[in-house]
């Protein structure tokens, strides 16, 4: 066997254990009509581009996801020094957020009752 195909295999069986590893610790993620794929890796600097795709590119939480797996896998598998995850969303100014994050001239959620320009949005009455 060559040194060759002794890498190939290594790099392989690394690239198993870190899909196992997201099946494993983040059902959610299939579970939400979401997917994780493994765009590159590489064994000799231990770096691993992870992409989520599917319900995670417009979900708001994926963020914190991304946050999970960085932590957790570098943990958890000795080899991976790195982790880069994105979802597709296209990182602005925020990052991982894909620019949907806390800027002056985006949406923010308004829950009934709250005002935050001095308006009075009661929202729609509770039956009870």
């Amino acid at each position: 066997m060559s040194a060759d195909s002794q890498d190939d295999g290594g790099e392989d069986e690394l690239r198993e254990r870190v899909t196992n590893f997201l099946r494993r610790n983040f059902p959610q993620i299939q579970m939400h009509g979401g997917s994780a794929a493994i765009q590159h890796l590489d064994r000799e600097t231990g770096e691993v581009h992870i992409s989520l795709g599917g319900a995670c590119s417009g979900c708001g939480i994926s963020p914190m996801t991304i946050q999970a797996i960085k932590s957790r896998m570098t943990k958890e598998i000795p080899e991976i020094n790195e982790v880069v995850a994105d979802t597709g969303m296209g990182a602005g100014a925020d990052g991982d957020l894909g620019g949907m994050g806390h800027s002056d001239g985006g949406m923010s959620p308004s829950f009934p009752g709250e005002s935050s320009d001095g308006e009075d949005d009661e929202g729609p009455q509770a039956p009870f």
